[in-house]
């Protein structure tokens, strides 16, 4: 099995007749991706490489019955798009933009809680689940199917252990890009319940870091639910205090709040194997194989 993105996922790319709208509908058909539609406000009854392009969402829905929305538009643009992908009943959202404005990503988080749907991003690299579907940006040859789901806020973090993962025969059930900016709308402890009821995740890699407190509030839902192990590497270690660092809501408070140390311990505290760096992921899950856990 896998979350979230599987190969009955029918995706709408919203954006699709832009640079990077184009460019990624090409690699997520050529993966498998199943993607139904395209819409660009004024440009209906086009097609971008076969895929028919709709003037709003709901109209793509209603013509292809499309679950599923990845967003390429501006970050300016973000809010709009995703009101509109929830109002047209997607319970599948992805925003890749950066750097959305905080106000526009607090509304848009709520409404998605109030229509039940799932918000994933933004500053998100999409969602991959090996060997079935993506929908994303990510470099899929560097991924492949296996037993580990991954988790990350960090795009560049993620690819660098799923690539070390892959090259040591370690596949992945989903990946997901949390996203780093600082209104994510979907957490750590909101996919959790996602990975262990799913039974072909035999064990979860969670690559935080520094800001906020989603690492802290993955650790009490570990604490409770002990189904599987449970691997955390946490960056930013040196970054100053009051500080952004890359993404928005890398920032530690001067009291010490969202610091990797106080993430740490409380990860640790509820059983979570602690990463120092890519490679201990990777012989922490070499172990966990060679124990049969994997």
């Amino acid at each position: 099995m896998s979350i979230i993105i599987d190969q009955n996922t029918r995706l709408i790319v919203q954006g699709i007749t832009g640079r990077e709208g184009t460019f990624h509908t090409e690699q997520m058909l050529a993966y498998g991706t199943r993607v139904v539609a395209g819409v660009t406000p004024g440009k209906g009854g086009q097609q971008v490489l076969g895929v028919p392009v709709f003037n709003t969402v709901r109209e793509a829905v209603e013509a292809t019955d499309a679950n599923a929305s990845v967003i390429f538009v501006p970050a300016r643009f973000t809010r709009s798009s995703v009101l509109e992908a929830l109002d047209a009943g997607l319970k599948t959202v992805l925003t890749i933009a950066e750097h959305v404005p905080v106000h526009d990503m607090m509304y848009c988080y709520r409404l998605a809680r109030l229509k039940g749907a799932r918000l994933f991003g933004p500053n998100s690299f999409g969602i991959i689940s090996p060997g079935k579907s993506k929908a994303g940006f990510m470099a899929h040859r560097i991924f492949a199917p296996g037993s580990v789901g991954v988790m990350s806020r960090s795009a560049t973090n993620c690819y660098e252990t799923v690539f070390m993962l892959t090259n040591n025969g370690i596949g992945q059930s989903t990946c997901i890009g949390v996203g780093g900016d600082m209104i994510p709308g979907s957490t750590f402890v909101d996919l959790l319940p996602d990975f262990f009821a799913d039974p072909e995740t035999k064990a979860v890699i969670i690559i935080g870091e520094i800001g906020g407190n989603e690492e802290e509030l993955a650790a009490e839902y570990i604490a409770a639910h002990p189904e599987k192990p449970v691997i955390a590497l946490i960056a930013g270690k040196n970054a100053p205090k009051g500080r952004s660092m890359g993404h928005a809501g890398a920032i530690v408070s001067a009291d010490g709040t969202g610091s990797a140390e106080s993430k740490e311990r409380a990860l640790r505290a509820a059983g979570v194997h602690i990463a120092e760096n890519t490679q201990h992921i990777v012989d922490i899950c070499r172990k966990l194989k060679e124990e049969g856990r994997l």
